[in-house]
């Protein structure tokens, strides 16, 4: 009887009341994320959170793949994030004294931004340029990383020059703000061996940061916003360059998760 139900018109709405089960278990979940998003955090953009643990183990092979490295490697780097409490009490702190403190959560979440730590660590750039810098977490986490590999600037691009409130201390200490237009400004920099778009998401935009960078032959190229346009992708292809894609998986978050796009040439 199911298999002829199964092969008949009635199919369909013979499982609707499954399909709908699934659909509202789903539903449920996402709505108690949300509802305890809204009344716990102050974030309005570039959501923070944890990674689910085997989203984290899929970063960690993402990351080795990209950097040529031992997993296990990878791994100690992302653990050594973690463990940074230096590093965490310092924007615990600046999040506090932020003029955007109403719109910043206190607890320290990284998400994808682990990755961009631990590919630094890995890589060991002399040169990366971050255009977007918000807040400034992953400026942050990018600098955190200069530090540990003792050696190397970060370069942060963003329009407003009240972004990089969490930026402060020793991290400042390795970091350049420039203020204005990364297009008109990234052709004046010093070549750039790990280069993060993070800026204005539309395809227009990031394919014209990727045309203006001064990139070094063996440069990593990073998008944050592969998950919405194959900018990075298509650029890849043409300069003969591999490309990957990693996708966050959020713990206990309404958000879906952005990714990492990487293009780079052994």
């Amino acid at each position: 009887m199911r298999a002829k139900i199964a092969a008949g018109r009635v199919a369909r709405a013979a499982a609707l009341p499954m399909r709908a089960s699934i659909v509202a278990r789903h539903d449920a979940r996402v709505l108690a994320e949300s509802v305890r998003w809204l009344v716990l955090s102050r974030e309005h953009t570039n959501f923070t959170y944890d990674l689910e643990p085997r989203n984290v183990e899929h970063l960690t092979w993402f990351v080795a793949a990209v950097a040529d490295a031992p997993v296990g490697e990878i791994r100690e780097y992302l653990a050594e994030l973690e463990d940074d409490r230096a590093l965490r009490e310092h924007l615990e702190r600046r999040a506090v004294m932020s003029p955007r403190r109403g719109l910043t959560d206190r607890r320290v979440r990284y998400g994808r931004r682990a990755g961009w730590y631990a590919l630094v660590r890995a890589l060991r750039p002399v040169h990366v340029v971050e255009t977007g810098t918000d807040k400034g977490l992953g400026t942050c986490v990018l600098a955190a990383a200069m530090i540990k590999n003792e050696g190397g600037r970060v370069t942060t691009i963003d329009t407003s020059d009240a972004a990089g409130s969490l930026l402060g201390g020793v991290y400042a200490g390795v970091v350049d703000r420039l203020i204005g237009d990364s297009v008109a400004l990234l052709p004046s920099l010093d070549p750039v061996d790990l280069f993060i778009h993070d800026s204005l998401h539309t395809v227009e935009h990031e394919a014209a940061e990727l045309e203006a960078a001064p990139m070094t032959r063996g440069v990593v190229a990073l998008s944050d916003n592969a998950h919405v346009t194959d900018v990075l992708a298509g650029w890849a292809a043409r300069t003969s360059r591999h490309f990957l894609y990693f996708q966050e998986r959020p713990r206990g978050h309404w958000y879906p998760g952005a990714g990492i796009g990487a293009a780079w040439r052994r």
